[in-house]
């Protein structure tokens, strides 16, 4: 598998565990605010737009990286 691909499936995975989460967390301290099947629903839509996102932008984000890297001076200061 292309390390980009699975980068991205991994951020998806994240981005619906953590809706899954939070989802589990309002239903203990407040009430339920969805069924677990429209929650496992919305999981998936997360999920696949964060790995849609993650798989776009990354190729922008280590762009920016590498040019972060390459302006800073000696003692750590951007020029």
């Amino acid at each position: 598998m292309d390390a980009r691909l699975k980068s991205a499936a991994l951020w998806g995975a994240v981005g619906a565990m953590t809706f899954l989460v939070l989802v589990q967390g309002y239903a203990l301290a407040v009430e339920p605010l969805v069924s677990l099947t429209r929650a496992g629903l919305v999981a998936l839509v997360v999920g696949v737009g964060t790995a849609t996102v993650a798989y776009r932008l990354e190729p922008r984000v280590a762009r920016w990286a590498a040019g972060r890297a390459g302006d800073d001076g000696a003692d750590g200061e951007r020029k």
